[in-house]
């Protein structure tokens, strides 16, 4: 429960039914609370800003419904509680509709009514402060520092195109090999930008079966298909006012894309069995491992959708292109993991460090981190010596020594090395390999 103190303005012209609701207020030591007998007083204090205001209906100086209107356009966060003794039921829908929590009819035992609506809007505050906080520290999680990690001049160009990015409203494109780092790039644009407080979504394309992505960006109504036992918001309509992040937008098939090209253009989608438009507002990052020309040249990508998503361009560099970044991240990932788990801090030894710049770390900073991650849980002393850099393909890396491989053919041996060990299961494959089931077919296609 938040710690702040519960402030409740009670104004009430009779005595000693004020004299009444303070004394059942009273009752929870963490209410702070202030009476008025007009409105004009309770106005002239909002200053203080109450999380609560109970107000009679009926004052000498104004009426409850001009107060209300006034208090919201003062401060539309504070919640009133109307109390009065008519129960007309169109001056109920009245306040309700400008923006009263409630409508209490005066009584002798009201205190029950009373002190649950007041600890139910005080719930509800808590957990808007609590949201507030947590995407505050989300925030701090995704600092540009947090997020990409080392002084190579590849990691301080991220820094520039992010800095850029989270300074306006304009549509960024994230390209990098799998495993580089592009959620956590979009997390940082966000979470540094004046959309922080609202949603961040993440839709990933290659995960969504081709029947369901039309649902699944736009939502549906209740009947609108077999299955469809009830209405279902959309990722466009979840991310209103924040960000929508479309992850392996190159997987997209071609009728949806239409589709996603009309709601960014109209700034609105229409939800599957629905003829109603619904307006949403969010900002739109992509991300693909691909290159989305080749694929418009190909034909598997609408020209119109590239041109409308090509905004800031930010291509993420593969771990084998930064250098010593490699070991600045290790010491990261052994501080994060070691923490996490209560262990004693560890340390790399030159031979370690060593080991890990000759590799060429074909799944990057997520590999990577597996690799420390596990080196950690190895080592038996506060040295993580390379003995303990167990490098998950090295047995693929010495089958053919002497040949050189491009980074298309390592990536074919290593889902073909998985699919055999794992009976040809797919979806199992596309779970340890952190990739889209999508993603897999295109690769099988291409090993044909």
């Amino acid at each position: 429960m938040d710690q702040r103190p519960f402030k409740i303005f009670v104004v009430e012209d009779d005595d000693w039914y004020n004299r009444l609701l303070v004394h059942h207020l009273s009752l929870n030591p963490d209410y702070e609370i202030e009476s008025f007998t007009t409105g004009r007083g309770c106005l002239d204090n909002l200053h203080k800003n109450p999380d609560v205001i109970t107000l009679d209906y009926r004052l000498p100086d104004m009426q409850g419904l001009e107060i209300l209107k006034k208090i919201k356009s003062e401060n539309e966060e504070i919640q009133v509680v109307v109390i009065s003794e008519q129960e007309d039921i169109e001056v109920v829908v009245e306040l309700l509709k400008f923006g009263a929590y409630d409508y209490i009819v005066k009584s002798r035992d009201i205190r029950s009514r009373l002190l649950n609506t007041v600890q139910n809007i005080r719930k509800g505050i808590s957990l808007k402060r609590e949201i507030v906080t947590l995407r505050s520290e989300v925030g701090k999680k995704y600092s540009y520092q947090n997020t990409i990690i080392g002084n190579s001049p590849a990691a301080q160009k991220i820094y520039e195109l992010i800095d850029k990015a989270t300074r306006t409203t304009i549509s960024v494109t994230i390209t990098g090999e799998t495993g580089t780092g592009k959620e956590l790039v979009a997390k940082a644009i966000h979470y540094n930008s004046p959309r922080a407080s609202k949603p961040f979504v993440t839709v990933n394309m290659a995960a969504i079966p081709a029947d369901l992505a039309e649902s699944e960006l736009f939502g549906h109504e209740k009947g609108a298909f077999t299955g469809a036992s009830y209405r279902r918001t959309g990722k466009f309509e979840e991310a209103h006012e924040g960000t929508l992040f479309l992850d392996e937008i190159a997987e997209m098939e071609i009728p949806l894309q239409a589709k996603l090209l009309r709601a960014l253009q109209e700034k609105e989608v229409v939800r599957i069995g629905s003829n109603k438009p619904v307006k949403t507002d969010c900002r739109i990052i992509a991300a693909t491992n691909r290159n989305l020309q080749e694929a418009v040249l190909k034909g598997t990508f609408r020209q119109d959708l590239y041109y409308r998503l090509y905004g800031l361009q930010i291509e993420l560099p593969p771990l084998r292109e930064r250098g010593h970044d490699k070991i600045l991240l290790a010491r990261h990932f052994i501080s994060e993991f070691c923490v996490a788990n209560h262990l004693p801090e560890k340390s790399l030894t030159k031979a370690a460090a060593d080991k890990l710049l000759s590799y060429a770390f074909p799944g990057n900073i997520r590999e990577l981190k597996s690799v420390i991650e596990l080196a950690v849980a190895l080592a038996a002393h506060d040295d993580i010596d390379s003995e303990n850099i167990v490098l998950g393909n090295e047995a693929l890396m010495n089958d053919h020594p002497d040949r050189e491989m491009s980074l298309r053919d390592y990536n074919l041996r290593i889902v073909k090395t998985y699919l055999e060990k794992y009976d040809n299961d797919i979806k199992t494959v596309a779970r340890k390999l952190d990739i889209g089931v999508a993603t897999i077919y295109r690769m099988l296609r291409e090993m044909k």
